[in-house]
Formats: C-alpha cells, structure tokens, sequence
C-alpha cells in the first residue's frame, strides 16, 4: 500500500500519537510501521481485539507494565551460551513480571471468551525464576549479598579486614610522632589499596609500597608495610567474589535458556498486548467506538468527528456511500468543512483498517480498500518546477495510473489553482464511460461500480452537465458554478 497518501490523510499523526501509549520500545517501533489490513476478516478480527481490551481498560483500569527491550535476543543468547550480565537478567526478570502482571490483570473480572484470549494464555509468567532474580540482583552493578552463602561469607571477610585496616591506619594518621610526616590527616585508596599521603620530603620516614604520587609531586601515597598483607587478602578476596558472582550469572543464564521457547512467545504476545493496550487508550481518549466491517464497497459513518481536531470544535458528520447513491456532490462556503469531511472519511476507514477504534457512532460501518490514493493540498514544487496547477495534474495522473478495484480515491479541488474555464477543460478530460469527474471528489473503484463523494465544484464552462445516481439524474453547470445541487440536509449531511 502507497505510504504517502496515507500521510496526506495525517494517519501517522494518528499512529504516532498512539504510540505514544505503548510501554515496550520494540512495541512502539511495530506499531509505527503499522500499515491498514486489505482482508475484511482481518480488519474485523484486529478491530474486536481493540474493542475487547479497551472494554477491560473501562473494567479493571491499566495494568501493571514495565518497560522492556531486547529481551527476546537475550534469551537467545542465553540458549547459544552466553552469559547474561546482571542487567540483562534484570531485564528478563521485569518481562517475567510482566508476564505475571498482564495475567492476573485479565482475569481480574469475569468475562466470555475474547479474541484476545490467545495472547493472554501465551503468557508464561516464572515467579520463582523472577523473584530469585530481583532478590539476587539489586541493580545492573549491584549484587545482594544474600545472592548465595558463598558470596555473603567472602564479603563478611571482606568488611572485617577492611576495618582491621582502617582501624590501623586511623591510629597511625592519630599518632603524634606520624602525623607530622603525612600531608592530610585522611586515608585513602589507590589501586585498590589503602594508603596514607605522605609528604615527598618525608618518604624514607614511612616504610611501605608507593602506589600513586599527586600532579604537584608533593604527595606520594604510600601503602603502610603494617598493612600490606591484609590489603593483599582483601585482593585475594575480591577475585573469589567476583569469581562467585560469575557463577551465580551462569546459574540464572541457565534457567533462562531451559526456558527460552516459552519465553519467546510469551515476549512476543506480550509487545501485541502492549499494541493492543495502545490503541485502546487512544480510543478511550477519543471516544470512539468499533465500526461494522461489510464485505461490499460500501461505507455509513454516523456522527463521525476526525480525530486531530478538537472535539469541543469539531462538528460531528454523516457519510454515506454506495448504499442508496452512488455519487454525492457537497457544496457549501469556504472553511464550511468540505475538505475536512473528505479527510475524515478517509483517515477513519484507514483507521479502522489499521485496528483502531474510529470517533463514530457505534452504528457506522465500514469496507476494507486495497488503495488509498489522495490528492488533498498544495502540490506546488519550486525544486520540480510545478505550479499548483500543474503538481495537481502530476498528481492527479499517477493516481489514476494506480487506481484499481477497491481503491479509494480522494480528490480535493481537483482543476483548482489556474482560469476556471482550463480547470474545467482538465477535469472534463478526466471523465471515463463509468464516473463524472469533478472537481473535489471521493471515489471507490470498486469492481461493480465507481462511488463520488464530490466537494466544492466550480468551473467557467456553462455548458457542462454532471450525471449523479448512476446517471439517472442530471444537472446543468451554469455560468462560473454549480450552485445548491445537493445541500448538505439533503444528504443527511
């Protein structure tokens, strides 16, 4: 499907700012490259998934959800051998929480069986796995000592030498016949050592190892012979904790691996709940309500409202379209919401096309299009040496060339932009055995027949007539333009 259409009609605003309600970053990535469904069963199925969840929203409020990334390729690196560092593990803990949340939210209510059911019973939630981890693992860098006897023991040593070091050197930096060879009266670490400064005139004064010396070369920090030995054990120590660790990592890499099949399709079902989650926020921001998906090429939107508008402004519009009538020409004023009324029709049938709920009235009904082909604005381009004019009939051109059975066409002020009179000859050119051009238009190509949805007409020829309702009616364009042929109560507009 032509992308670029698609944003005239401003549907990725309406994608993005959905996206906007997803929690996973991998999530929020599918549902920007989301592109409408051409299958009427799929359009269906997608549009009851959005409605079940949002209901649930309405029920049970949002569920309890983290943000995660990239866990699916860690699991299968874990399956490969490798070892998940403790961030990573705390990364595959949070997806497991959010296993166990999204599962206890769904049935949080009684409720029938729901197209969402599969995704919810592909949740895998391990709350022992997940608990051992976030116990064991206090932050990316930060293991608790509690993560096994070994490691608590090693870092009990650890403490005691410690303090048997400081305690001697906070003597020594105390005693009175020491003190005066030391530049500052603290004791400090190089190299992962404890050290005392010394004053560089002093150096022979303090038996021990030099480990650093200050920029100024006035201070060298000197590790005490009194302590050598315990520092050493503390290093000693330190190795086997890291040692520890490195097990503990293997041992939780593991139990992800044994579990690595489920896991994958509980992570991805769980980004399509968090999709899910996000349209059905939106549509709770919205409104809006699950349209009827027909089979024919046909559509009925009742109280329709676009959805980038505000709706404390937005006037809500009925739009119907190859049920009764074929063809619909609506005239009105400038700024009297023409073009807004084509956009609208448009961007809610890609809407629900793409799974979202629409701002109608649940009565509206809707058809799948394969295409959606748009010519609304100003097509001019310095850099492409176009005027209005002709970057509308550049436009124009492709999409006829594109145009095929269940297309959707819409066309705004189409001849606009030049003389009235060549704007008329251009759109009259335009016309074919099965549809009347006009100026701003709708159109379905569908198999059976071409619907017209035709805004703001005008033209400078006087001697032009327009076939509505499958050529059974037709009116005369006189003078400049096509005045009051179709009101806008009389299409139930």
């Amino acid at each position: 499907m032509e992308t670029s259409y698609l944003k005239t009609l401003e549907l990725d605003k309406i994608i993005a700012r959905a996206s906007e309600g997803c929690v996973c970053k991998e999530a929020r990535e599918q549902l920007l490259a989301l592109e409408p469904q051409c299958d009427p069963d799929e359009v269906r199925y997608a549009l009851e998934q959005t409605d079940a969840i949002n209901s649930l929203l309405i029920k049970n409020g949002s569920p309890r959800f983290g943000g995660v990334e990239g866990v699916s390729q860690l699991a299968a690196r874990a399956v490969k051998g490798g070892v998940l560092s403790m961030g990573e593990l705390l990364m595959v803990a949070g997806a497991l929480r959010n296993f166990q949340h999204l599962t206890s939210w769904y049935g949080s209510s009684e409720h029938d069986a729901l197209p969402t059911d599969d995704l919810f019973y592909a949740l895998a939630p391990e709350p022992g796995l997940e608990q051992q981890i976030s116990s064991a693992i206090l932050a990316p860098d930060a293991m608790a000592d509690t993560a096994s006897r070994t490691l608590a023991e090693l870092r009990k040593k650890i403490r005691a030498t410690e303090n048997s070091i400081r305690d001697r050197l906070e003597s020594m930096v105390r005693n009175m016949d020491t003190s005066k060879y030391l530049q500052e009266s603290v004791v400090s670490m190089r190299n992962g050592r404890y050290v005392v400064p010394v004053k560089s005139e002093y150096r022979g004064e303090v038996s021990g190892i030099i480990h650093d010396v200050s920029s100024t070369g006035a201070t060298v920090f000197v590790e005490p012979q009194a302590v050598v030995e315990a520092n050493a054990r503390i290093l000693q120590y330190r190795a086997q904790e890291a040692q520890e660790i490195e097990r503990i990592l293997v041992a939780f890499t593991a139990q992800v691996a044994a579990i690595e099949p489920q896991f994958q399709y509980s992570y991805k079902a769980m980004l399509e709940i968090d999709i899910l989650l996000a349209k059905a926020r939106l549509a709770l921001e919205l409104k809006a309500f699950k349209p009827a998906v027909r089979t024919d090429s046909s559509f009925n939107l009742i109280r329709a409202r676009h959805p980038l508008i505000d709706p404390q402004k937005c006037v809500p519009v009925d739009i119907a379209l190859g049920g009764e009538y074929d063809s619909l020409i609506i005239t009105g004023p400038n700024t009297g919401g023409k073009t807004v009324t084509l956009k609208t029709a448009g961007l809610l049938c890609a809407m629900a096309q793409c799974g979202f709920l629409i701002p109608a009235d649940e009565r509206s009904e809707i058809c799948v299009f394969d295409e959606f082909l748009v010519d609304i604005g100003d097509e001019q381009s310095i850099e492409q040496s176009l005027s209005t004019f002709s970057g509308h009939m550049k436009k124009i051109t492709g999409i006829l060339e594109l145009a095929m059975p269940h297309t959707l066409v819409l066309l705004d002020e189409l001849g606009a932009g030049t003389d009235p009179a060549e704007g008329a000859a251009a759109v009259c050119g335009l016309d074919t055995p099965e549809v009347t051009l006009t100026v701003n238009y709708l159109a379905d190509n569908s198999a059976e027949r071409t619907l017209i949805l035709a805004v703001g007409l005008s033209t400078g020829d006087g001697g032009r007539y327009v076939a509505l309702d499958g050529d059974t009616t037709i009116y005369r364009m006189e003078e400049s333009s096509l005045t009051q042929i179709l009101t806008l109560s009389e299409t139930g507009l």
